[in-house]
């Protein structure tokens, strides 16, 4: 890298430079490590943080041709495909929280399983923050309870009542010392919850894709013989929060206060990706019934 000042022949060397070098390095990227969108768009920001250092901290004169490098992203709305969000349908949270006979059918494993994964899918609360949860966040305020908590990632406060089903899941999870539910290994835990919504019979193909260089690529389970991820398969510790925000959406809770829930701060396109799964979902439904409607003709004598 040279400096670009004083001469305009130089000036437009390093900016071609810099072109190819882009070009050259997200082909290496995306050609010859098989990375995806995300994973590239994550490095090109590492590559201008530090060339942004080096221009203003370090008084390299090497010009702001960097700038113009492009983030890849998989879930910008221009992009052909998103990453996808594996969410249980309302229907099937409603099957876990209060189907007993599918409960008592489980390992004592699996029931433990069941019960930290569905008080995940009702708070929302990450994953991390979950399973750090002690008796403390719970405050009894009259004939209701809450939890509190803070938020490791953002930093932020969220205070959310807790349904009957929720508190019984307490009543029967409790642990002597100060935690609140009793720790599970993330790797036994994903694993217990996969074959926990196997058994729920959730085992329906659901094609995994993803994004390289904008266009979607699909992903295998088993990639010699191409055969698809199931559904079961794809649900893990992640898919309680999704879960959480995607149900009270698609319920009909105001934004703001499904925001307010999950800590999202206003404008977060993370939270956006929630919205137009929940939408799609909403879209669906209304199309269906607008179907219906078209069959409903008068009859005439």
């Amino acid at each position: 890298m040279r400096s670009v000042n004083g001469s305009k022949r130089l000036f437009e060397q390093e900016k071609n430079y810099y072109k190819r070098f882009y070009t050259k390095f997200t082909d290496y990227l995306f050609d010859d490590c098989n990375h995806f969108d995300n994973y590239a768009g994550v490095t090109i920001k590492q590559l201008k943080t530090i060339l942004a250092w080096l221009n203003r901290d370090k008084g390299l004169m090497i010009g702001e041709f960097y700038k113009d490098f492009y983030k890849w992203k998989e879930d910008r709305a221009s992009r052909q495909a998103d990453i996808q969000i594996i969410a249980l349908a309302p229907e099937q949270l409603n099957y876990l929280i209060y189907n007993q006979e599918f409960h008592q059918t489980l390992s004592p494993s699996l029931k433990r399983t069941k019960d930290q994964f569905v008080f995940g899918c009702t708070t929302g609360l990450r994953v991390s923050d979950l399973i750090t949860l002690k008796k403390v966040n719970i405050e009894k305020i009259g004939n209701g309870s809450y939890l509190r908590q803070r938020s490791k990632k953002t930093n932020t406060a969220t205070k959310i009542k807790l349904p009957p089903y929720a508190i019984d899941i307490l009543a029967r999870n409790k642990t002597r010392g100060p935690m609140l539910l009793k720790t599970i290994s993330s790797v036994n835990f994903n694993g217990n919850i996969k074959k926990m919504i196997e058994l729920a019979g959730w085992d329906h193909i659901t094609p995994k894709t993803r994004n390289r260089r904008g266009q979607p690529v699909v992903i295998y389970r088993d990639d010699k013989r191409k055969k698809h991820f199931r559904f079961c398969d794809l649900v893990s510790t992640h898919t309680m929060r999704r879960t959480a925000i995607t149900t009270l959406l698609n319920l009909g809770m105001d934004e703001n206060d499904v925001r307010r829930i999950s800590g999202h701060a206003p404008g977060s396109v993370e939270f956006y990706k929630y919205v137009k799964f929940s939408q799609e979902k909403l879209d669906e439904s209304s199309e269906k019934v607008f179907e219906k409607l078209a069959k409903k003709v008068l009859k005439t004598a």
